[in-house]
């Protein structure tokens, strides 16, 4: 099987290309957004995965958008994924930290009252889920260029920590309709300043993190999570530049020699009458584009997996649901066994439920 098959890069040294895709789980369970023995043993479970890419790391207390989501910003938080990073490297796995930053989707309540940040003043219309339930987002403050230069400090610095931590490298969030996204839609920057208007201006954000990681940390530990098919949620409506957009990074990326790029073919809009061919579709147009190493996501199944793979379509597949219930996936893969079946339910609840109680292959 080619998912089973190692993969060697001058930046990656992989044992397969079955990758645990980035989930937010909400089970830092404590003031501090620290991460606790009970994700030490989700993360060593799944060390057996080609690549682990942690689920969305804060990289501040302005990047915050829920409750019980670890950060990388603080000396306890970075002790923390220590633990964490350390049971993966000895259990055989490598683990990359996503670093997010919500943007917009926030709300004071979990802000100390603050708004949110946002490239523009625009309301997503959207939810979130605060201390009291579920909140209806409020309208952000735009950013001022002083706010941009301390966020890309702000990255730069959780980049910084994720490798004292232990991580392998560090994957920048900049998709499903987060920080990055709002800058690169028209629905949300109505900026007229250097990171408004043209396609260049509106990726000038990403590009400028990209670059101030790549000197903190090395490009080749930095990657890209990108999901240019997202329409309709999230606050997000696709424009008539999105595709030109997403073209130009995947082109421009080219030149960063960055460790890979990831592309999300998540859409949510229940308007799509094929979205299996959209996440095709999706992955395919990029793959035209750039020529580094390249991962795509979403839906995925052992078999679709491997003929995108066995097709050129990828060199990489991650996996999120599957990944949930199955700690042991690529070996259920090796040998066709059955998979278990994931709790929707416990996706986001505290305690070990639904989180490290999935049963090894036989149960």
């Amino acid at each position: 099987m080619q998912l089973l098959s190692s993969l060697q890069t001058p930046v990656l040294s992989l044992a397969n290309r079955i990758v645990m895709a980035p989930m937010t789980r909400c089970r830092a369970d404590n003031p501090g957004g620290t991460p606790n023995e009970l994700m030490c043993d989700y993360y060593r479970q799944r060390a057996s995965a080609g690549l682990i890419i942690s689920e969305g790391v804060h990289v501040s207390p302005m990047a915050v958008g829920g409750l019980r989501v670890p950060g990388l910003f603080s000396g306890p938080q970075v002790a923390g994924w220590q633990q964490v990073t350390t049971a993966v490297h000895q259990a055989g796995g490598k683990i990359f930290a996503q670093l997010w930053h919500v943007g917009r989707l926030s709300h004071p309540d979990l802000l100390n009252g603050q708004l949110p940040l946002a490239p523009s003043a625009v309301n997503a219309d959207f939810k979130v889920y605060a201390h009291k339930g579920f909140a209806a987002t409020v309208t952000p403050r735009a950013m001022t260029e002083a706010d941009i230069r301390q966020t890309v400090t702000d990255f730069t610095e959780a980049a910084r920590n994720a490798i004292l931590a232990g991580f392998d490298g560090v994957e920048i969030h900049a998709a499903n309709g987060y920080l990055f996204h709002q800058f690169f839609a028209k629905c949300s920057n109505t900026r007229t300043d250097d990171y408004g208007g043209s396609i260049p201006n509106r990726c000038r954000f990403l590009l400028e993190v990209t670059e101030s990681i790549g000197r903190a940390i090395g490009i080749s530990k930095t990657a890209i999570r990108l999901s240019p098919s997202l329409d309709r949620t999230f606050g997000i409506r696709k424009d008539d530049e999105t595709e030109a957009l997403f073209s130009y990074l995947a082109t421009t990326l080219n030149d960063y020699r960055i460790a890979y790029l990831h592309i999300s073919g998540f859409t949510a809009d229940s308007e799509d009458p094929d979205p299996g061919r959209t996440i095709l579709e999706t992955a395919a147009r990029y793959r035209k584009l750039y020529k580094g190493t390249y991962m795509i996501n979403k839906g995925f199944t052992r078999d679709t997996a491997e003929s995108a793979l066995r097709n050129g379509l990828a060199d990489l597949v991650s996996f999120g649901e599957l990944f949930i219930a199955n700690p042991d996936l690529a070996e259920r893969f090796r040998h066709q066994w059955p998979l278990n079946q994931p709790d929707r339910g416990t996706y986001y609840t505290p305690g070990a439920a639904g989180y490290t109680d999935y049963p090894f292959y036989p149960g």
